[in-house]
């Protein structure tokens, strides 16, 4: 641990960490609002409001479990300190800019845990993971969309078969209703999921320079930091990743935009009481993807959503990739 960690490095490094968290919200964004756009329920720039609000007040219906994953399941704690994390946030930070810039719709989650496996593993070697909590996170890239696209299938066949006997038009205006409570609630997971990485992060960083004493805890200014942080975020929006999230990969109507919003959302429910850090951005275009496939296979833009699938591969590594080099850089600049 590095003990000696004088204030203005850890405030830098906190800073750090919620920049993180407040270009997760931007990055993200397009993961609340791709629907309820697309689908013209909404403006983006009301949308966009709409999914802070829900980002910001997830953690008073979500306990923490997602930050302790990340602050103790990741990577020991032990070997954590302040060029750890540092090296950590740069790998996430660079592989989501160029994957923002880019439109791709890559995770940020996946991008931190990269990051804390690549300063974590350039600092004490493979020794470093904890094997158990990685292993279920690596499980839950392959789960989440699945789950995602299963669900939001499942909910099409249902509402299709109790729309049957209505009209075309009712079911369009029943489900631009219906819309605003499955943005609301996708936003909520959201919120509820993602936010809890940074303070996982943040909270390992003060548990590894003793602020936290014996026990590892998420203090509540950090909670209340990191959700302000994303809601921010998500406000500047991420029109980009919008675009291709909601337009590219197929077209929605209401009734489909709610079955995605839904399905992406009780995954994403599900996940976060279990504590497992799953991707939004995997999860919704499962989602997306299921909800296109349900009306027939080629409405779903397979080459955009092979693209996006490349990725999702290559987010890991990369970013740990970053993050080794990071802190091995670090360690020239101390000597």
């Amino acid at each position: 641990m590095d003990a000696a960690l004088g204030l203005p490095i850890l405030v830098g490094l906190i800073a750090v960490a919620l920049l993180f968290d407040f270009l997760n919200g931007l990055h993200d964004a397009a993961n609340s609002i791709a629907t309820i756009v697309s689908t013209r329920v909404l403006r983006p720039q009301y949308a966009v409001f709409w999914a802070a609000f829900f980002n910001f007040i997830a953690f008073m219906v979500f306990g923490l479990h997602v930050a302790q994953t990340i602050g103790t399941g990741i990577i020991d704690p032990a070997i954590v300190d302040a060029q750890v994390i540092f090296a950590a946030l740069v790998g996430a930070i660079v592989w989501n800019l160029v994957t923002w810039a880019l439109g791709i719709p890559s995770s940020s989650s996946h991008a931190l845990i990269g990051g804390l496996v690549g300063g974590g593993m350039a600092k004490a070697g493979i020794s470093a993971a904890v094997w158990s909590g990685l292993s279920k996170t690596v499980l839950a890239i392959v789960l989440s969309p699945l789950v995602g696209f299963l669900l939001a299938m499942m909910l099409v066949a249902i509402v299709s078969w109790a729309s049957v006997r209505s009209t075309p038009f009712a079911v369009d205006r029943a489900f631009r209703i219906l819309q605003f409570a499955s943005a609301s609630l996708y936003s909520l997971g959201h919120g509820g999921n993602d936010a809890q990485k940074t303070m996982g992060i943040i909270a390992v960083l003060l548990y590894s320079q003793g602020h936290l004493g014996s026990d590892f805890s998420v203090p509540f200014w950090v909670v209340l930091s990191c959700q302000a942080a994303m809601a921010l975020g998500t406000l500047m929006g991420g029109w980009r990743i919008v675009r291709t999230m909601g337009l590219r990969i197929t077209k929605l109507t209401p009734m489909q935009g709610f079955c995605a919003e839904t399905g992406g959302a009780a995954t994403l429910f599900m996940a976060t009481f279990l504590g497992v850090p799953v991707s939004t951005t995997h999860t919704i275009t499962g989602a997306i993807v299921g909800v296109g496939a349900a009306r027939r296979v080629s409405a779903v833009r397979w080459n955009v959503a092979s693209s996006i699938v490349y990725a999702w591969v290559i987010t890991i590594p990369a970013s740990g990739i970053v993050a080794a080099l990071t802190w091995w850089a670090v360690q020239l600049f101390v000597k």
